[in-house]
């Protein structure tokens, strides 16, 4: 049961001043200038194709994206909506509802998953579900259904790996993966605000002490739970297996490929984790020599590591891109005071302290008070919305340049989880939901939740790569399929 992306109630072109629209087209001249005769003949999306097949590693951050963000690059405000739109996925493909006997899973089965969260010209294939174990107190991140009987008492999903149909339109074959972060409330802040502990995950190369991470997320990347069948294995052991069975499984192709890694909140913090994780294992480093770039689209992150951390990330090649709301609190923590804008004569004794942490990679502003979409409120989850981030993005052109929309995406979109929209736009918040709340009519004319196919499974041959990356799993073969019965 998906969901229409546009919402036919309203009307986004007719409400766009005639200003808005003329400027739009201006800037699309613009745009069809620059290109020159060689593209003269192109539509709009073959255009786009045509930009992205030459300058993917730019928009990667092959040069840390100097000139590209103010102005916002038009190229890369489309990649990071599409990374953007992916991350959201993880919101609207989870099942939230406790009333429902799946809650805590996916509604959909990763074959059609993007059909079923509303992007179905995604060109990805899902690959893989991730799950966690419910050890580490965030009581807003992970659910649980109201039922005696469920899928799973301790599992939840938390994002998924997909890998591109093929390279034609993007330059390369990309394997993307998505981590499921909050989108109510922010509690999980000052729950997880605790204290830096070194990394020295097994199998690094480097086990340098003075590199850390905020310990609540570590533990929630590594902590597994034999007794659940989704948690036999960690979110760590399940993405670095799968981003070795199928970077092996493209790299003989002779294509370039990429890594792009993506999550909003707290799932922004996961992104990081596992781009450090996948590097220092050299899972991005192909037979040949050839090392895939490792990119990391997030959105309203907080600060992950320490100084060392970050210096660690820069030294692997990890770009980090970070799109962050000026008003938002999350990407201002840990580290309120102990961070990276501290004089250099105090940063020595910031690392010395268990709470000093630095932000990676670079940072791309956004302020929610410049879109005349969006209506005064001091409610920080309006702040924090991913949909608000992508309706900033698309409205966004640099530093003193008029809020202008620069593609179809309807602003109603805004208002999915939340009350942000003004009211005149006649956009009812917190409108995104299944039809009848998931409730079908049943061969007797009762109203019931409908059963749903198999809950996606743990890959049978997770041991065998945890094996040839020298993580040798704790669990037998015999407890895998003692599990699966």
């Amino acid at each position: 049961m998906g969901f229409v992306r546009q919402v036919q109630a309203v009307n986004t072109a007719e409400r766009l001043p005639k200003l808005e629209r003329q400027e739009s087209r201006e800037e699309d001249q613009e745009e069809e200038e620059q290109d020159g005769g060689r593209m003269g003949d192109l539509k709009g999306k073959e255009k786009a194709e045509l930009r992205l097949l030459e300058r993917w590693r730019e928009m990667h951050g092959s040069h840390d994206w100097e000139g590209l963000l103010d102005p916002l690059d038009p190229l890369l405000r489309k990649e990071l909506i599409r990374y953007g739109e992916m991350a959201q996925a993880c919101y609207d493909g989870f099942d939230f509802d406790q009333f429902s006997k799946y809650c805590g899973s996916c509604k959909y089965n990763r074959r059609y998953f993007f059909d079923g969260v509303g992007l179905p010209e995604s060109g990805y294939d899902v690959t893989r579900y991730l799950y966690a174990v419910s050890n580490v107190n965030l009581p807003n991140f992970f659910k649980k259904s109201v039922w005696p009987e469920i899928w799973s008492s301790r599992a939840n999903w938390i994002g998924y790996v997909a890998a591109s149909k093929d390279s034609s339109h993007l330059g390369r074959r990309d394997v993307a993966v998505a981590w499921r972060g909050t989108v109510t409330r922010l509690e999980w802040v000052a729950d997880l605000m605790d204290f830096l502990k070194p990394v020295r995950l097994p199998g690094h190369s480097n086990q340098n002490p003075a590199i850390k991470v905020e310990s609540g997320f570590l533990d929630l990347y590594t902590d597994k739970d034999p007794a659940c069948r989704f948690c036999l294995f960690s979110a760590r052991e399940q993405i670095l297996t799968e981003i070795k069975r199928v970077v092996e499984q493209y790299s003989g192709s002779g294509e370039d490929m990429s890594i792009s890694i993506t999550g909003h909140s707290l799932g922004s913090a996961l992104a990081l984790l596992s781009a450090y994780d996948i590097a220092e294992m050299g899972l991005n480093v192909l037979p040949d020599g050839r090392t895939i770039p490792i990119t990391v689209f997030s959105f309203s992150g907080p600060r992950v590591g320490n100084r060392k951390f970050k210096e660690r990330c820069e030294e692997l090649g990890i770009k980090v891109l970070r799109v962050v709301n000026v008003h938002d609190t999350v990407p201002k923590v840990p580290g309120l005071f102990l961070n990276e804008r501290l004089p250099a004569m105090l940063q020595g004794l910031a690392d010395a302290l268990p709470w000093g942490y630095t932000h990676v990679g670079t940072e791309l502003k956004l302020d929610h008070t410049m879109s005349p979409f969006l209506k005064e409120t001091g409610d920080p989850s309006c702040f924090h919305n991913l949909e608000a981030h992508l309706h900033l993005l698309d409205g966004y052109h640099g530093t003193g340049r008029r809020f202008v929309l620069s593609s179809g995406r309807d602003p109603a979109l805004v208002n999915k989880a939340c009350d942000f929209l003004k009211e005149h736009h006649l956009v009812p918040p917190f409108w995104r939901q299944d039809e009848n709340k998931g409730m079908v009519r049943n061969g007797d004319g009762r109203w019931v939740q409908p059963e749903r196919s198999r809950i996606d499974d743990l890959p049978p041959d997770t041991h065998d790569h945890l094996r040839q990356i020298r993580l040798h799993p704790s669990s037998s073969n015999e407890t895998v399929a003692r599990e699966r019965r």
